[in-house]
């Protein structure tokens, strides 16, 4: 407990250091900012007819595990003794000690702090090489004749290039910059895609029909959800009652939808409604195996406010998923910090509130 207090304090106060020299267009594991945040960037990257095509995947192999104890030393700037101590201390794994010569430990107060300042830098690289016009001025994003944009979230990052030749540059320019801190791409999760086969990141899949820009939740969110709660019902939930199912099953669901409402989510909530109402069928069936497919909806399915056939008793009812009303994210001004412009972050918490409960 004592070793976490002491990361916390020294986390507290090198968090406005970070966030003073951050890239940007970083948004994991910074104060104020969201995955919704990232979308929203990349809507605005991609969504316009002018708008670059192609698209460099990024992962870095073990990120936490890997950044170089040496670069950490010379370029973070905090009590060099203490971070030592911080770095070098290990992890107990089945009563044995195992040493940590590199990386960050995961699981730290200060560990996303140190990451995210390994990663940072990226941006400006690209910007001295893709952004400068001829008079060494830096260009806006959007006009610059490459079309070059990076977007990262923690240790995943996607960079928008106009061709396929600049994006495979751009593989080898980011390999370099990340080598230096001990870091290398992973080949398998690192690929270069067109924005008309579409590309997955942070759970939602971007991808153009017809010039129109559509994001939606990724096939694997919505497996992963349909496979929790199908765990939920047919496993741990067979001698739960109906009202414990729907408990959990609601914070589940809430979880879900307030994640991906602000996409093309319609039809995927339906989906996964269809679903729903499918494994509480079998639920039902399996509780109560000798009686009738009618007997089973009026003793569980319900009316309620008009609404007929709704999953509930008394105390809970289970969330419709087709209610559930799309409702755009307001898009962050990156260039704003919560250490510099605190009153912008405090107006725009209470607008995000107000949509979470909308």
């Amino acid at each position: 407990m004592y070793d976490r207090a002491m990361q916390t304090l020294y986390a507290l106060a090198l968090e406005p250091i970070a966030e003073t020299k951050a890239d940007s267009i970083s948004f994991g594991f910074r104060r104020g900012r969201s995955a919704k945040d990232a979308c929203e960037q990349i809507f605005c990257v991609l969504a316009r007819k002018c708008s670059p095509t192609w698209i460099l995947e990024g992962d870095i192999k073990g990120c936490f595990d890997n950044i170089n104890h040496d670069w950490l030393l010379k370029h973070i700037p905090m009590d060099k003794r203490i971070m030592k101590q911080f770095l070098k201390s290990g992890f107990i794994y089945e009563g044995k000690l195992f040493p940590t010569d590199t990386g960050s430990p995961q699981g730290g107060a200060i560990s996303s702090l140190y990451a995210n300042m390994t990663l940072d830098g990226l941006e400006k690289v690209i910007q001295d090489k893709y952004h400068r016009n001829s008079k060494g001025n830096i260009e806006n994003h959007y006009r610059a004749k490459t079309k070059v944009n990076l977007v990262r979230y923690a240790d995943d990052f996607i960079i928008t290039a106009n061709s396929k030749e600049t994006a495979v540059e751009l593989k080898d320019i980011v390999s370099e910059f990340f080598q230096s801190r001990g870091l290398v791409l992973s080949e398998e999760k690192t690929m270069i895609t067109h924005i008309d086969t579409g590309f997955d990141f942070l759970g939602w899949t971007f991808r153009k029909f017809n010039g129109k820009l559509i994001v939606k939740p990724s096939k694997s969110s919505i497996k992963s959800l349909i496979k929790k709660c199908s765990t939920i019902i047919l496993k741990e939930g067979k001698a739960s009652t109906q009202s414990d199912l729907i408990r959990r099953l609601n914070q589940i669901i809430r979880g879900w939808t307030n994640y991906h409402k602000h996409v093309v989510a319609s039809q995927a909530f339906s989906y996964v409604n269809n679903i729903l109402y499918l494994l509480l069928q079998r639920w039902a069936k399996h509780r109560h195996p000798n009686k009738n497919t009618w007997w089973r909806l009026n003793r569980y399915w319900h009316e309620k406010n008009g609404k007929p056939w709704v999953f509930m008793t008394d105390e809970y009812s289970l969330i419709n998923l087709r209610r559930i009303h799309i409702v755009r994210h307001p898009k962050l001004q990156i260039s704003k910090t919560p250490f510099l412009d605190a009153e912008y972050f405090i107006k725009r918490r209470i607008k995000l509130r107000s949509l979470v409960a909308a």
